[in-house]
């Protein structure tokens, strides 16, 4: 087999690469986690239905704009997609009380 060679500066270069990702790995302390885990979940959770919420009041801003609209232009198609529109804002920014209700929670 033919072997590569490679100077002793790049050995000695390889075997500390190798020794020190060694000692990093071996030598890891663990780290715990303090508090209450489900603190943690509720907390995204919160954070999560804040961001549905915030979408919903600009669907409910947009709808109620095309009602708007559609009241001045006379348009019956315009105006239900206005209605519809307002009404997914509704159900979207109350997502996480109707979620509650349905749950019982």
């Amino acid at each position: 087999m033919n072997y590569i060679k490679f100077s002793k500066k790049l050995r000695m270069l390889f075997l500390a690469y190798v020794l020190s990702v060694l000692f990093l790995n071996f030598g890891a302390t663990p780290v715990f986690a303090d508090g209450d885990p489900l603190t943690v979940v509720n907390n995204l959770s919160t954070f999560i239905f804040s961001l549905i919420r915030a979408i919903g009041m600009i669907l409910l801003g947009f709808g109620v704009v095309q009602v708007g609209l559609s009241l001045k232009s006379h348009d019956p198609s315009q105006r239900a997609n206005g209605f519809l529109t307002l009404a997914g804002g509704i159900i979207i920014t109350f997502a996480k009380e109707i979620l509650n209700l349905i749950v019982g929670g």
